[in-house]
């Protein structure tokens, strides 16, 4: 596996200086934003996509500083209510996909989305009990009329330009869970896959550990996010997971994104390190910072310092105590 790192927390830093960091970091790869919510700060898809010479100096920049890409990333909302920005997010996902096979990125990160309740919603809808029945009327006419159809025709066209597609599982999105990811999957087709983010299954009340065993057992893990998140059980009596509060009030929040280590230990990072290997991935871990409590600078510092104590990089070779290989 390959160390790497989500560049939007250096969007203010310039592409060559975004490089520059990274490369003192030690890491190996960046997931670079290719529009929506993680910006263009250091990519311009438009420019990219008009021209081959231009990608082809971004790309020998990239890798005169020892990285490559290990995916380009869009999350927004494809399926919104609001046609304005499923169009724009449509219309940056094409871009990113084909600009990804142009540059020989095996992988685009999006959101599920989510959508309205009905043929008539103006706004998003997220659906999380069965009863009432209308949340489960709203449920299905999502799933059927709104995500499958959409990422059935994302997945023809990732399989035709040789990228799967990373839906990361965050709440508030049809996506959010294994069960969910594998459910997409299996309707819509094998080019779409999982970018795991263990923090949203830990707010969820999941195991990353056994998420990682879900969807690599199912071949559907294609990147992966390294961040921690913080749970405080007496916030939690008090709010539950589902908390709205602002992320700012974190006396008072449930749970907190924090860096890896800073959140749950590192014996739980080592098994899920191990259960990626187990199961399969063996690709780049990327690492996002989000962390109120730590400037970027010591945040990313600390998370790259933990991960390199438990990150898998070399090829298992033979068993040599019972002459087998794994």
């Amino acid at each position: 596996m390959k160390l790497g790192v989500f560049t939007p927390v250096f969007n203010a830093l310039s592409f060559d200086e975004m490089l520059d960091k990274a490369q003192s970091l030690g890491l190996e790869a960046i997931e670079i934003g290719a529009g929506g919510n993680p910006g263009t700060a250091h990519l311009n898809p438009e420019e990219l996509l008009a021209s081959s010479d231009k990608r082809r100096e971004y790309l020998e920049k990239v890798a005169a500083h020892g990285l490559t890409i290990s995916a380009l990333s869009c999350h927004n909302n494809p399926i919104s209510p609001v046609p304005a920005v499923a169009a724009e997010a449509d219309r940056t996902l094409h871009n990113a996909i084909r600009l990804a096979e142009l540059m020989h990125v095996p992988v685009v990160n999006e959101f599920s989305g989510v959508s309205g309740g009905n043929e008539t919603d103006t706004s998003i809808n997220w659906p999380t009990i069965a009863w009432p029945t209308e949340y489960s009327d709203s449920y299905q006419f999502q799933w059927e009329k709104r995500l499958v159809p959409y990422w059935r025709r994302i997945n023809d066209e990732a399989g035709a330009a040789g990228v799967k597609i990373g839906i990361e599982l965050h709440g508030g999105f049809l996506c959010h869970t294994p069960y969910t990811m594998l459910k997409l999957r299996d309707a819509a087709g094998e080019n779409i896959g999982c970018n795991l983010d263990p923090s949203h299954m830990w707010w969820q009340g999941i195991d990353p550990v056994a998420a990682v065993k879900i969807l690599g057992e199912a071949g559907a893990l294609v990147h992966f996010h390294a961040k921690d998140t913080y749970l405080d059980q007496d916030n939690i009596n008090l709010h539950g997971l589902t908390d709205m509060q602002p992320y700012e009030a974190m006396k008072s929040r449930a749970w907190t994104f924090r860096t890896v280590g800073y959140g749950h230990d590192m014996k739980t990072w080592s098994d899920m390190m191990s259960a990626l290997r187990l199961y399969g991935y063996d690709y780049v871990v990327s690492i996002e910072h989000e962390d109120p409590l730590m400037s970027v600078d010591e945040g990313l510092h600390q998370a790259v310092k933990n991960l390199k104590s438990v990150l898998i990089k070399e090829t298992p070779g033979a068993t040599w105590w019972t002459g087998d290989t794994i």
